[in-house]
């Protein structure tokens, strides 16, 4: 009997763009909310690998074929007075779910923020995935009942961030 390939996480680089965004693209496809996705190859490369990166990914292999990943980025609770990390998005890849994958990224990345001080992890899940709410409630990662998500895009962020504010320095 063959032993199954190892899985291996490294941090994504900036050679990993297309592969990643190609990943966003089905999760979004996964979840029917693939007309939400708006960002490009381009923009994962300006805003993730440049001077000043807004997140960083993990990446999984199994015997060198991309198997999932974890997009992530520090946070801070001044509650706690304490660092934490943001899942924006994890994946894995069809043919390789039920391999516990996407629970090694997690930890990983709970690992890494820990040893960097950090005390808490948080992340969004889509309203009607119910997978994953499982998924991770059985890891212990509870839904919140005290918070809910509030955002604003687009046309209305970009107005809202513009509008002039009584006493706002020109």
């Amino acid at each position: 009997m063959t032993a199954s390939p190892k899985v291996t996480l490294r941090s994504g680089t900036i050679d990993d763009v297309d592969t990643i965004h190609a990943a966003l693209l089905k999760l979004g496809t996964h979840i029917g909310a693939h007309q939400e996705i708006t960002s490009t190859a381009g923009d994962l490369r300006r805003y993730g690998f440049g001077d000043k990166p807004a997140f960083s990914t993990l990446i999984a292999e199994i015997g060198g074929d991309f198997a999932g990943l974890c997009l992530h980025f520090p946070i801070f609770s001044t509650w706690m007075g304490r660092p934490g990390v943001y899942i924006q998005d994890l994946y894995v890849e069809d043919r390789f779910r039920g391999r516990k994958i996407g629970e090694r990224l997690l930890r990983r990345v709970a690992r890494d923020c820990r040893r960097d001080g950090g005390a808490y992890l948080r992340l969004s899940v889509d309203t009607g995935n119910d997978g994953a709410k499982a998924f991770y409630e059985r890891l212990g990662i509870a839904w919140s009942s005290y918070e809910q998500t509030q955002k604003i895009v687009g046309d209305a962020f970009f107005a809202f961030a513009d509008a002039a504010q009584d006493g706002d320095a020109e």
